[in-house]
């Protein structure tokens, strides 16, 4: 099962390929957004997909978007923490191996508001918000799959220039292999304890 948002999204058809005919990968049809959207769905998620081996999971970056900058981060940071032990909870009780995936960074540009009707984002606030989350799934014994460290320090190649979030196909080949290698290991080194 595969939970999360756009970047799940635009990874997924990839991931089932590269895990090959051994793998059946499910996913929902919509975005997961944001970690309160999640927790509302996840029961129905669930029900779609009984009994999962492996649960891979990410939010963060709807969580980390300002909409209006009086407002701050569209989840407050102890929010976060709190939705995803909440959605934690939910996923324990499916009794499959769960993994988490760090957000992944945004090109520097996106900081700056270009219109009104556009959320921005930082990546200082995506790194706490990492940080929240490696707190919150290390206490569980949760490993995290650290897809920052697959775009970070190359945004300007490996995320797009019309939105500044998303990989490029570059990007997403690396992040599903990323995640894809992950899954099969379940337990591998290449993600954090």
């Amino acid at each position: 099962m595969l939970l999360g948002d756009s970047i799940r999204m635009l990874t997924q058809e990839r991931v089932q390929e590269k895990l090959g005919a051994a793998f059946s990968v499910w996913a929902p049809e919509e975005n997961c957004r944001d970690t309160s959207n999640t927790l509302l769905h996840i029961r129905n998620y669930l029900n779609a997909c009984p009994n999962p081996d492996i649960i891979h999971w990410n939010n963060g970056l709807w969580d980390t978007a300002i909409v209006y900058d009086d407002d701050g981060n569209f989840t407050p940071i102890d929010r976060y923490r709190e939705n995803l032990r909440r959605i934690l909870r939910q996923l324990t009780g499916a009794g499959a191996v769960i993994l988490f995936a760090s957000t992944t960074p945004v090109r520097p540009e996106k900081a700056v508001r270009r219109s009104p009707l556009l959320s921005r984002h930082e990546n200082a606030d995506i790194m706490r918000y990492n940080a929240a989350a490696r707190e919150v799934m290390r206490g569980a014994g949760i490993p995290v799959n650290d897809l920052w460290q697959v775009i970070a320090g190359r945004e300007e190649t490996l995320l797009r220039t019309d939105d500044m979030i998303h990989p490029t196909e570059e990007g997403i080949e690396l992040l599903a292999e990323q995640i894809a290698e992950t899954i099969r290991n379940c337990g591998g080194n290449r993600y954090e304890e």
